[in-house]
């Protein structure tokens, strides 16, 4: 059994289908690219696999354990929104987020804390934001707090990161420094990494795998009749060679 277990899952909204029995698995360790044309589900499969939703049919099964019911400290998160504490410093946002694992909110002393410090101060330096360490969110220009809310979500050194669309707002050279810095991070957890991208060279530099989400049919008369689902897996490991073909798209009317 793999890692990450995603079994004929669909999900709707209102009645009208968003997802129709996407089924896909991932080892633990491994980094999945998510791309695929707007309004294709990529950010709810995200929330499906956090457990902030739960599909209409189907399970998604991680290391092995029954369906999760809600979100747990082994998922981290970055969603297109900024998702850091705005009533704490930079600094502590990152000491919180690192300190998680040591009963931070039980309170956090000595060594512990030095410890904590320690990490936040290194990950500052790493992501450019040591220069702004003692200011609150608010004060922080977009690019920069999705910055901090990637490393947020890093320190805690999840099991499984959930990333979507994490780069949209940074500049080209500092999100070739962020796309260092995960997958530093990544090497040191072994962490298992799902992100959606609208940036299909990222998608193939980053992810080990790179999964296209479409609508394999499509009515031209009803283009929300039929939900998305995985067409196309490819290996970007070996020159994006596709190792599996699940789905054909066409775009003709259909019956339903």
């Amino acid at each position: 059994m793999s890692f990450v277990e995603v079994e004929r899952i669909s999900q709707s909204y209102g009645g009208r289908p968003i997802l129709d029995r996407v089924s896909t698995s991932a080892e633990e360790g491994e980094f999945v690219s998510i791309v695929g044309a707007s309004g294709c589900g990529k950010s709810t499969f995200l929330r499906l696999l956090l457990a902030q939703e739960l599909p209409t049919r189907g399970r998604i099964s991680i290391a092995g354990a029954p369906p999760a019911r809600e979100p747990g400290p082994d998922r981290g998160v970055v969603f297109q929104r900024y998702s850091v504490f705005p009533h704490m410093s930079v600094r502590q946002n990152l000491v919180a987020a690192s300190a998680l694992g040591a009963n931070f909110w039980g309170g956090l002393f000595g060594a512990k804390c030095k410890a904590a410090q320690k990490v936040a101060d290194d990950a500052l330096d790493r992501i450019g934001l040591a220069h702004v360490a003692h200011a609150y969110p608010s004060a922080l220009s977009g690019g920069m707090q999705q910055r901090l809310a990637i490393a947020q979500a890093l320190m805690a050194r999840p099991k499984i990161l959930l990333l979507d669309e994490p780069f949209g707002a940074l500049d080209p050279g500092t999100r070739i420094t962020m796309h260092a810095f995960l997958m530093e991070l990544r090497a040191e957890t072994g962490m298992t990494v799902f992100m959606v991208t609208h940036d299909l060279a990222e998608g193939f530099k980053l992810g080990d795998r790179v999964l296209v989400f479409d609508k394999p049919r499509w009515d031209p008369a009803d283009p929300n009749a039929v939900g998305a689902t995985i067409t196309y897996d490819f290996d970007a490991r070996d020159g994006g060679i596709p190792f599996q073909r699940l789905q054909e798209t066409t775009h003709v009317p259909i019956e339903l």
